[in-house]
């Protein structure tokens, strides 16, 4: 059987990701994909803004088409539009004019982005939202502009502002409706969520109807609104709803729905057997989906029948969890108490800026939905609780008012059937997990990789992990989080130990607290804690031994075993007489030299005997240890701010450099960086870091948790308009608290994601001191500061530590096998090959 298929995004892959976990080899499938490129996550589309490749987002995995290609058969064409379908003849006709046969045909078209019919929209630098292609143009037009405008308040519409901000716009929102997010939010919750986006600095505009799009004044274009105001802006950009692509269909005589769409039965079937329609192109009993979800469990309904198996599409429910610009917003079923008879309970608090609510049935027995502004950690528990019909407790209420004392009731996962769908991107039961656990897969990356629950949106993650605990309970599995063999203990329990016992060396915290030698893990941790309670040398006798190669050498190790060399810089400042310096050392001693991301540089190459001779003339220069080898504060980063950029209403340059001479010395489980930003512009990229700042014409604003890396996470706002002693203030508890409670290499971002409360709780403990703990924390942060001693100006002057900078423990002889081959001008290390063929490049002695 030949199968075409038409369309390749995020459902027509799906489609095809099921056919090829079949194993049929009597299956033959043509791809026809419009777009250049194969299927991509336009789910994270704006991530693309932040720094994600075309390849990053991405969802055939490599080799996909080559190992499918027997089983079963599968073929992708790029750039291949179809014009015609013949469903007589069961062809369809490309835009080249050549044909192809089908047995089945199976349309997965998508949508396109409505613009509205305003004078003026197809002028330059208007834009819509929707491929790759269409961010690359977004991004050159962003880079001659000043500001820009989304017309359409909704999921897409913020994600695009977001974009925009990415960018370094000014961003506005334009919505015809009077509220954002008009068909998720009630009232309430669009005010909470107009007012935390405009904090962000991002113009909203509500019930506004564009009647024509003009030449600006101030900037390219202006919009005209009918209320007779206008805004002007450089560029724009159409977010305003979708269209099924249902032309085709339409043109060869199946049957579309009254709304649009290609109607399809249970099977996804159109009015001619032969044809299957799946994803927004699809129209269900009257129902258009517009959500992923939906689509894929469309694509899978699709396959399934194809291969002979029993299924059926039920429809879909809308539920939708998103975090837009840092500010998480969750919709559940009839989020806007439609149900005749239904009540609803709301729980407002302004000063947080959060906002929730349910709607109950009117027997007060089950939940039929709700709405979550500013904080949406409860939306999995009430999700489930809707869908599988959980019985709720006598006070519903509590489900969504703050846990003051252990009154919050909770539904617990044991309630949920075997049935519950936990994962819905890729269709995962709560059952299908249970029997994972059963047989073997005892931690969140095992059952990741047997039932891809969590892999697609992540969403589901903090449910499937609540199901794995909950199963390993039953099993009888002891799950303990002991730091190792050693230490009965974790890593938070190790440091209240060291504090509270005040032990002063990892024998003393051996002898009390644990049992033989010691290891790998809990030597450089425990010399980790003792760095952060008493901040003393890293490399004094009865320390030097627990340390890992980056700390005992006080550089990072690179992979031909030479070392780096990083000078901090303070804001990324420094001076003219600095940056020679720095050349004349690189120079002097045949380093590589790169700016980094966080406005650093770094001298790569330096052989271990090197360094002090290398760290003593940058001592000499007025340069101190960047600690990029350390876990502790590596980076500050800034953009110009007030001082030189005429959008920058805070001294970010300055601020920058008295936190990081500030935090320069505390060790801390994982790395930190900063990132201060002088405006909403966010040059300094300042919500993707642990803390950041940005400032606003009312004070700095206080972000916390994010990080780049392996799992990129957004910053999220802990406080606003702050001075800059409150912003020491709170970062002192924030850090502190870190370091006291965080677990053994765990970034804040995972810290918080795993921190019981959420970021109320850190809100809670850091703002407004609920533990009674600020004055405590704030002191030993003073320590910290008050202590502060350059690591490696005590390392050249100390005559012990110095002679620890030898390849050979028993010679002064250099490392032979270190072999450099020149590169645009620079040096880098030969590969294996190169170090059989060439010379070594010379390095000073």
């Amino acid at each position: 059987m030949h199968i075409v298929v038409i369309g390749h995004g995020m459902v027509g892959h799906k489609f095809l990701e099921t056919l090829a976990a079949s194993g049929r080899q009597d299956l033959r499938v043509t791809v026809l994909g419009e777009e250049p490129r194969p299927a991509y996550d336009r789910v994270h589309l704006s991530e693309f803004f932040a720094g994600k490749s075309a390849d990053d987002l991405s969802l055939v995995t490599p080799g996909f088409f080559e190992r499918a290609e027997t089983e079963p058969g599968m073929v992708l064409r790029l750039n291949a539009k179809v014009v015609g379908i013949d469903r007589a003849a069961k062809t369809v006709t490309l835009a080249d004019g050549s044909a192809v046969a089908y047995d089945r045909l199976v349309l997965a078209t998508g949508s396109y982005p409505f613009v509205p019919p305003v004078p003026g929209a197809d002028r330059k630098d208007c834009f819509v939202y929707r491929t790759i292609e269409d961010l690359e143009a977004m991004q050159e037009a962003g880079a001659r502009s000043k500001s820009g405008v989304v017309v359409g308040g909704g999921l897409l519409g913020l994600e695009c502002a977001k974009a925009l901000r990415d960018l370094g716009l000014k961003a506005h929102v334009v919505e015809f409706a009077p509220r954002l997010m008009a068909v998720q939010v009630d009232d309430p919750g669009a005010r909470v969520l107009r007012t935390r986006i405009e904090e962000l600095g991002v113009g909203v505009h509500t019930g506004k109807n564009t009647l024509a799009i003009v030449d600006g004044e101030e900037a390219t274009h202006r919009m005209q609104f009918a209320d007779g105001t206008h805004l002007d802006t450089d560029m724009i950009v159409f977010s305003a709803g979708i269209r099924p692509r249902d032309e085709l269909a339409r043109a060869s005589g199946l049957e579309t729905g009254p709304r649009g769409g290609v109607v399809i039965d249970d099977r996804c079937q159109t009015s001619d057997p032969n044809v299957y329609a799946i994803g927004e192109c699809a129209s269900w009993r009257g129902q258009l989906y517009g959500l992923v979800a939906p689509g894929y469990d469309m694509a899978r309904t699709a396959a399934r029948h194809l291969l002979d198996t029993e299924c059926g599409f039920v429809g879909a429910d809308m539920s939708t969890k998103l975090k837009l610009m840092g500010v998480d917003v969750a919709s559940i079923g009839d989020a806007h108490g439609a149900t005749p008879g239904s009540r609803s309970y709301q729980f407002l608090d302004e000063r947080r800026q959060t906002y929730r609510k349910i709607v109950v049935s009117s027997c007060g027995k089950y939940l039929l939905g709700g709405v979550l502004v500013g904080e949406a950690s409860a939306y999995g528990e009430l999700l489930q609780t809707m869908l599988n019909k959980i019985e709720l407790p006598e006070a519903p209420e509590y489900l969504i008012l703050p846990d003051g004392g252990g009154a919050r009731p909770a539904i617990g996962v044991d309630k949920l059937p075997a049935t519950a769908q936990v994962c819905s991107c890729n269709d995962v039961s709560k059952g299908a997990l249970c029997e994972a656990v059963a047989g073997g897969a005892t931690t969140i990356g095992a059952l990741k990789s047997c039932t891809s629950a969590g892999t697609a949106c992540g969403g589901c993650v903090p449910l499937v992990t609540q199901v794995l605990n909950a199963e390993l309970k039953k099993l009888g599995v002891a799950v303990n989080n002991h730091l190792c063999e050693h230490f009965p203990y974790s890593r938070q329990e190790l440091y209240h130990l060291v504090r509270v016992g005040e032990i002063r060396d990892f024998g003393a915290l051996l002898a009390r607290h644990g049992k033989g030698l010691g290891c790998d893990v809990c030597k450089p941790t425990a010399a980790n804690i003792l760095a952060s309670v008493w901040n003393d040398f890293v490399l004094t006798p009865k320390h030097a031994s627990l340390q890992d190669s980056n700390d005992y050498f006080l550089g990072n190790i690179q992979k031909d075993g030479t070392y780096s060399v990083v000078p901090r810089m303070p804001g990324g400042e420094v001076t003219a007489d600095g940056l020679i310096a720095v050349g004349m050392v690189a120079k002097k001693y045949g380093l590589y030299t790169k700016v980094t991301g966080g406005q650093r540089v770094d001298l790569f190459g330096a052989r271990v005997d090197q360094l002090p001779a290398i760290w003593e003339e940058l001592i000499a220069a007025g340069f101190e240890s960047g600690h990029a080898y350390g876990k502790s504060l590596r980076t500050v980063k800034s953009c110009v701010g007030s001082t030189w950029c005429r959008y920058g209403v805070g001294d970010s340059v300055g601020f920058a450099i008295a936190l990081e001479n500030r935090y320069k010395g505390l060790r801390a489980p994982h790395k930190i960086k900063f990132g201060v930003s002088g405006c909403t512009r966010e040059c300094a990229e300042a919500q993707g870091k642990d803390v950041g700042l940005i400032a606003t014409d009312k004070g700095w604003n206080l972000y916390v948790c994010g990080n780049g890396g392996m799992k990129p996470r957004h910053a999220e706002l802990i406080a606003s308009n702050l001075t800059e002693e409150e912003v020491v203030r709170l970062t002192d508890r924030f850090l502190m608290f870190y370091v006291r409670t965080a677990e053994r290499l765990q970034r804040t971002s995972t810290w918080r994601e795993n921190l019981e409360g959420g970021l109320d709780y850190l809100k809670a403990v850091v703002v407004d001191d609920s533990l009674g703990i600020a004055q405590e924390l704030e002191a030993q942060m003073q320590h910290v500061v008050d202590t502060y001693a350059c690591e490696w100006k005590e390392a050249v002057t100390d005559p012990e530590v110095r002679r620890r900078f030898r390849h050979f423990v028993n010679s002064t002889q250099v490392d032979e096998n270190v072999v450099f081959v020149p590169e645009r001008g620079q040096v880098r290390p030969a590969t294996f090959d190169e170090r059989r063929r060439v010379i070594p490049i010379a390095t000073a002695a």
